[in-house]
């Protein structure tokens, strides 16, 4: 019996340059959350999603990244050209629907013509009509569709504008309705010996997609070895000069589709300036320009604070409720405590940190979708290189204050090896979401809430450093690197700045809830985890280790005659300490003794390499267990649970009794956390963007080392 094939679902590729709208379009269309920004370089996967075209017929809908040529000079053009170069490609498309900025067509269009001649159903959708009006940008579509042989739409993906006509052209096409094909380029005498003898002894159908082999068939992931041996044999044999046809193709490209968009584009009367180009006077100031991105960062960090307290109050008390109603209506059993001292507890020292978090990625992508972080690639584009890398480094740092993990992956956009490598290497520095509770719950331990010049606390000040001290052992690291790795390979800043506009609210919430979605979801699952088996460690022991240490305690209560209430406190201590967690952290206890720290904070240190944000998890964990239901009474004398902050600033080292958590350990452990490299998602991310597990683990090493010798020198200092 011949099993039932289902039928292919038609794929329909969104390609494009950056910064053309495409990903919102694809937003629009599929309404799946994926990141935008109104800057290049965003896009740095392949996204897939599905929509329904007017008939009800569903289709698959491919994001390719953004790309400006079949001729790759980054990451993110490689995976587009290895696409079109391949058929049997899963991601090759039955229609491509490219997506090019009207108010900027002509730098749109060198991408469109190659793919023109590889004879693919192609529609052209010129996106932001809605810009276009505003200037009295004007097109004449129906001629443009004549000379470039495809069907042309004008669109806004901002405001949805003709998207259903878009819809009833890509209907068409997957019918088979296409205009005749039309040639753009033409081959001369060399490249049509090469192309010829490339489709006879490959098996290609096409001559440009034969021409785009013999330019890439060194690197072409899923071209077979015997076939790779051939093509180098013609290209040798044939003296091709892959460099020189790219640089003669380009320029002959150029020189037929320029007349042609002088041809259908009436553009406006040119002014003096406009509202754009009146900003960025300012904005992109050579003094002036640094200054103001400064001061944004430092109100941004401002909101981040006084923003949140409100609503992270209520998530606290919320979950102590939560804890004690559990524990008051639930049977003394072990299955209780692992709810409320193992998953209730872990969870609720992550979940307090959401509204921070959940502001940053809102001013951040406000920054990006305004256009600004466009500008700030431009103006610290030669300030960057002093330190081996390059404007496009910034995006892929200022991404970093988000995750490294996506960060990192936006470094495909950067064409120079060198600068890309560095810029993977020294990214993990920038200050992360993850590192916020850690920051937070620190900061608010030993920094009074002072304000300095009637409106600026002390606490924002030293969260702002922490962002500061990340930069500079960033650009530090990086002018290290730069001096050590040697290359002769240029690199140069080509960057189209984006007009000013105000943001795409759907798009800006959309990224909002994804990025604070994949903290709550992606953290949570970890910490579930880690509570878990934590709480197990702390909970048991070997042998009768812990009816031991029971009666140690109960013994020592009295003999210091301490209170009912005290000796619960001491028993609980120490059988926390005879436990396998406790056991665990005592191991470490002499490799950090001299940063300031105890062994439960070395267990936090240990558990946070699945994820920082842990460290905040398991202290709660930790001190829940070693506290034994420890209340503290307010000036009402109401008794409430103490939260964590007021755990550990009670928290006493159990040989000298002098408080663990003072400023010289608090400071310690924030420069621990800002240098180093306590992600396993970011070490992973860097072998599969380098290749190799040499670079991601000479990175965890340097890292370490300045962090444990920062965080030495630091603890010394304020000691």
């Amino acid at each position: 019996m011949n099993a039932i094939q289902v039928p292919r679902m038609p794929n329909i590729a969104l390609v494009g340059n950056p910064n053309s709208g495409k990903s919102t379009l694809f937003n629009l269309l599929t309404g799946l959350r994926q990141k935008t920004g109104n800057f290049p370089g965003v896009t740095v996967d392949i996204k897939k999603g599905r929509f329904r075209l007017p008939s009800g017929r569903e289709v698959e809908l491919t994001d390719l990244p953004g790309a400006y040529s079949l001729y790759p000079t980054s990451a993110d053009e490689r995976i587009v050209a290895s696409v079109f170069s391949d058929p049997s490609d899963p991601n090759y498309p039955d229609v491509v629907v490219y997506v090019a900025d009207v108010t900027h067509l002509e730098k749109h269009l060198l991408l469109l013509t190659q793919l023109l001649d590889l004879d693919l159903p192609i529609l052209l959708a010129l996106n932001m009509a809605d810009a276009a009006e505003t200037i009295g940008l004007k097109v004449n579509t129906v001629k443009l569709a004549e000379k470039l042989g495809i069907p042309v739409v004008l669109l806004s993906s901002r405001t949805g504008e003709n998207v259903s006509k878009l819809l009833s052209e890509i209907e068409k096409l997957l019918e088979g309705n296409r205009p005749p094909h039309k040639g753009f380029y033409s081959l001369n005498e060399q490249e049509k010996n090469v192309s010829e003898a490339i489709r006879i002894n490959a098996g290609t159908d096409n001559s440009y997609r034969s021409l785009l082999l013999a330019h890439h068939y060194s690197w072409l992931p899923k071209l077979p070895a015997p076939i790779r041996q051939t093509i180098g044999a013609i290209v040798f044999d044939k003296q091709f000069n892959s460099l020189k046809r790219q640089v003669d193709e380009t320029l002959e490209r150029y020189d037929r589709f320029t007349p042609i968009v002088q041809a259908t584009v009436q553009f406006p009367p040119r002014f003096p300036s406009t509202i754009t180009d009146r900003i960025d006077v300012v904005l992109t100031h050579r003094w002036f320009g640094p200054v103001i991105f400064a001061l944004i960062m430092l109100l941004v960090f401002q909101a981040i604070y006084d923003w949140s307290s409100v609503p992270m109050d209520f998530i606290e008390s919320s979950f102590g409720w939560l804890s004690s109603a559990l524990k008051a209506n639930l049977p003394e059993h072990w299955t209780t405590q692992l709810l409320t001292d193992g998953i209730v507890t872990g969870l609720s020292g992550i979940l307090v940190f959401v509204p921070q978090i959940a502001i940053l990625f809102f001013l951040i992508t406000l920054l990006e979708e305004v256009g600004y972080m466009a500008r700030v690639v431009f103006m610290f584009d030669r300030f960057m290189r002093r330190f081996g890398m390059g404007g496009r480094s910034m995006v892929s740092l200022i991404s970093g204050g988000a995750c490294a993990v996506p960060a990192i992956m936006s470094s495909r956009t950067i064409g120079n090896w060198k600068e890309r490598l560095i810029t993977i290497l020294v990214t993990p520095f920038i200050t992360c979401s993850a590192r916020i509770p850690v920051y937070v719950i620190l900061i608010g331990l030993v920094v009074p809430s002072k304000k300095i010049l009637g409106f600026l606390s002390l606490q924002s000040l030293i969260f702002a450093g922490m962002y500061v001290l990340g930069i500079v052992a960033a650009l530090g690291t990086g002018y290290v690197l730069k001096k050590i790795m040697r290359t002769r390979e240029l690199s140069y800043l080509a960057l189209e700045l984006p007009v000013y506009r105000l943001p795409h609210w759907p798009n800006l919430w959309l990224t909002v809830w994804e990025k604070v979605s994949a903290f709550i979801f992606g953290a949570g699952r970890i910490i579930l985890i880690i509570s878990i088996t934590l709480w197990g460690l702390a909970s048991f022991g070997p042998g009768d280790s812990l009816p031991s240490a029971e009666v140690n305690a109960r013994l020592e209560a009295l003999s210091r005659q301490l209170s009912p209430e005290e000796t619960e406190n001491l028993v609980a201590a120490y059988q926390l300490e005879a436990s396998y967690a406790g056991r665990i952290g005592k191991i470490f206890e002499p490799l950090i003794r001299p940063l300031g720290y105890d062994w439960k904070i070395g267990i936090a240190l240990f558990t946070s390499f699945a994820a920082r944000e842990v460290f905040a998890g398991t202290l709660a964990v930790l001190y829940q267990l070693g506290d034994a239901e420890k209340d503290i009474t307010d000036a009402d004398e109401n008794e409430t649970k103490a939260t964590l902050r007021q755990r550990m600033q009670a928290e006493k080292f159990t040989d000298s009794g002098k408080p663990v958590y003072t400023l010289a350990t608090a400071l310690s452990l924030l420069v621990f956390y800002a240098l180093a490299m306590q992600c396993a998602s970011t070490l992973a991310v860097v072998r599969r963007e380098t290749g190799s597990w040499k670079w991601p683990l000479l990175q965890f090493a340097f890292m370490t080392l300045m962090a444990y010798a920062g965080a030495w020198v630091v603890y010394n200092l304020f000691v």
